[in-house]
């Protein structure tokens, strides 16, 4: 959601603090929702202050293989995955932030619609919007560079 590392472990252990200073609040029903709400929250909230205050991190890495994965393909193939990786950021960072926090609950979270609809306060029908609608852009995207993909 905010495509950079340490922000997002810093937002994480925030939401968690959140999340423990208010259990009490609690009220049942869908804890894992609950959660995701906090942190969908504490993410929008980084999103604001970096757009008042931008800074661009020199630790920022792209996404790595294993060493043992980086043994089992080629250099050619390792060089496409992170051209490949780093076009995937670079599609899902061009997305609204509401598009692009139900995209990543949805198909890398793996939460379902009705999860995604109680973490961010949205209807049902809200979340199948914004999901198709951010699919739809990241395809659009994507398409610009098919030569990354096998």
């Amino acid at each position: 959601m905010l495509g950079n590392t340490h922000d997002a472990e810093d937002v994480t252990q925030g939401a968690f603090i959140s999340a423990f200073k208010g259990i009490g609040r609690f009220k049942g029903g869908n804890f894992k929702a609950w959660l995701f709400r906090i942190a969908a929250n504490a993410c929008r909230d980084q999103l604001r202050l970096l757009r008042r205050r931008p800074a661009s991190s020199l630790d920022a890495l792209p996404l790595d293989l294993e060493l043992e994965d980086r043994r089992a393909i080629s250099p050619e193939q390792y060089a496409i995955n992170q051209e490949l990786g780093e076009e995937i950021r670079r599609a899902l960072a061009s997305l609204p932030a509401d598009q692009r926090l139900a995209v990543i609950l949805r198909d890398i979270m793996g939460l379902d619609y009705e999860e995604i609809a109680q973490a961010t306060a949205s209807s049902l029908g809200t979340v199948k919007s914004r999901i198709s609608r951010g699919r739809a852009r990241l395809r659009e995207h994507l398409k610009k560079h098919m030569e990354l993909f096998p």
